[in-house]
This record gives structure tokens, sequence and C-alpha cells, in this order.
């Protein structure tokens, strides 16, 4: 089975309007865009709000259940699918990671939205009927804007998308940060962007505490006091992310996937994975389910 795993750009999906950036009600963009039902990665940001319909969808293969008023955002990397039932509606927004980054002169402005951050956990919120409504409304200015005859103001879009950002934030579910990051905050945001850029290499704790001139006491407390797990769980987990992420991509066979992880053989990689998931990389390959 050597099937290719999809990789959409925001390009590829955005159709007539700016390339770095697509708005739309969800029903029609599903119609159109039916293979995404598939596992997919993203090369671009993705924010979904749900108005009507049941199932569920996966975000790095951690499942949800589909709800009126959930709004989930993913970044770019992450893999994705969705599996409905009923009719499904709501909107959609998906954008280039360029979009932002000069506004405001603040191009790690996205990065102060826990929910911007990669971590499944803060990335899908149930929203209150009322919160729900406002962001829908937000989406109808949107749409709007981005059917405008000549090309929409970006600047506009922008403003109205931090306006819809900062009400999700507001809703207080997963104590967003919606003004200048706190220092613990600010740390471990860091720490996590050093893990993302050098998991292949780097595996232990006492590494990245060099990186952030902390000391690796310091970093586990930092990670057990605000994501209840230690620094070296973190790293782990996302070296099994990664590893999971590459499982699914067919086109690379098992000793493929060790190399570019930096294991030293098959077997290493095969003990490590069935250890902290309790499958084998095979096994996973022909199933992959939520753990």
């Amino acid at each position: 089975m050597n099937k290719a795993f999809p990789i959409y750009d925001i390009y590829s999906l955005a159709d007539h309007q700016h390339n770095d950036l697509l708005i739309s009600r969800f029903a029609p963009y599903l119609v159109k865009h039916q293979n995404l039902t598939l596992p997919h990665k993203h090369t671009f940001y993705h924010v979904v709000l749900f108005t009507k319909g049941g199932g569920k969808h996966s975000i790095d293969f951690k499942y949800f259940e589909i709800k009126p008023y959930q709004i989930y955002f993913m970044a770019p990397g992450q893999v994705h699918r969705w599996d409905f039932e009923g009719e499904v509606d709501g909107y959609i927004i998906n954008f280039s990671p360029e979009l932002f980054q000069s506004f405001l002169l603040r191009p790690d402005y996205l990065e102060g939205f826990t929910f911007f951050s990669g971590n499944v956990d803060d990335e899908v919120i149930n929203l209150s009927n009322t919160t729900g409504k406002e962001l829908a409304a937000l989406f109808e200015k949107l749409l709007a804007e981005a059917d405008r005859t000549n090309r929409p103001d970006l600047d506009m879009v922008r403003a109205l998308m931090l306006q819809l950002f900062i009400t999700v934030a507001r809703e207080g579910l997963k104590e967003e940060h919606t003004g200048a990051p706190n220092y613990n905050y600010t740390l471990l945001q860091g720490f996590r962007k050093l893990v993302d850029k050098n998991f292949t290499t780097l595996r232990l704790p006492k590494d990245y505490a060099a990186l952030l001139y902390i000391t690796p006491n310091h970093l586990n407390a930092l990670c057990n006091d605000m994501i209840g797990i230690s620094a070296g769980e973190l790293i782990r987990n996302r070296v099994i992310l990664e590893a999971k992420r590459l499982l699914v991509n067919h086109s690379m066979n098992i000793n493929e996937i060790a190399g570019k992880l930096n294991f030293a053989d098959n077997s290493y990689f095969s003990k490590f994975f069935k250890k902290y998931t309790g499958f084998n990389p095979e096994d996973f390959r022909k199933n992959p389910v939520a753990q």
C-alpha cells in the first residue's frame, strides 16, 4: 500500500479569493472539497465554527465530538480529518502565515493566543450560545468583505479576524492570552518552538534548558505547573506525534521514518513507539486511532 498523503497549501484551495486567504460558509466548502474528509495536512492556519451538525473530527489523532457553536483552530503542519453525521454547516477561514506577519508591527501576534500554539487540547473550544451567535455575526461580516466586487480590504479582514480571535479568548474557557503574554507563558512557548525545531536531534530537557538560559529543574517545574507534564514528556510526545504524522504517509517505509526521526535503527524506533503508544508502527499505520 503506497498512498500519497495529501498536503494542501492555501493557494490550491483559495479559489478566486486572495491567495493568502479563503473565507466561506462551511457547507458549500465541504461539497467542493469532499476529499478533505480523509487524513491530510495544511500548510496554513485553519479555523472552523460549526453552527449545525454532528459526528467527529480529529486533530493530530485526537478526536472531538462536533457540536453547534464549537470552534477549532489549527496551526500549519497538523494532521486533520472529518467524519460527519447528517447535515453540517458553519464557517471556515483558511489563511497563510504571511497574512498577519506585517500587521500592527507584531509578526508574532497570533502566538499570544494559546489556541494557535499547536497544542491540540487548547484548539477546540465549545462556546456559549451568546458567544457563538456573536462569532457567527463576525463571520457574516467577513463573508461580506470577502465577497466585495473588488479585492477585499485585507486590513479590514485582519481587523475582523482579530476581533473574532479576541472574542474567543474572552470566553475564558481555556484562559487564553489576549494581551502581552506573561513570562511563564512566553517561556513555555519558547520551549515548544525549540522542541519543534530540534526534536530529532535534542531529546534531553537539559539541552533545551541551556538554550533558554534556565536550569533543567526550572524547565521541569514550568512544564509541570503550566501543562501538567514534565519537560521530558513534552519532548517525547513531540517525537511520537511526528512519528504518527509520518506513519499515515504511506509513501515512506518504517526504515525511512526511523531515519528521519534520527533513531539508530528500525528496531529501536519500533520499541520506542510501542512503549509509549501501545502499538507497533505497522499496526498504527494500518489503523490510526486516537490515544
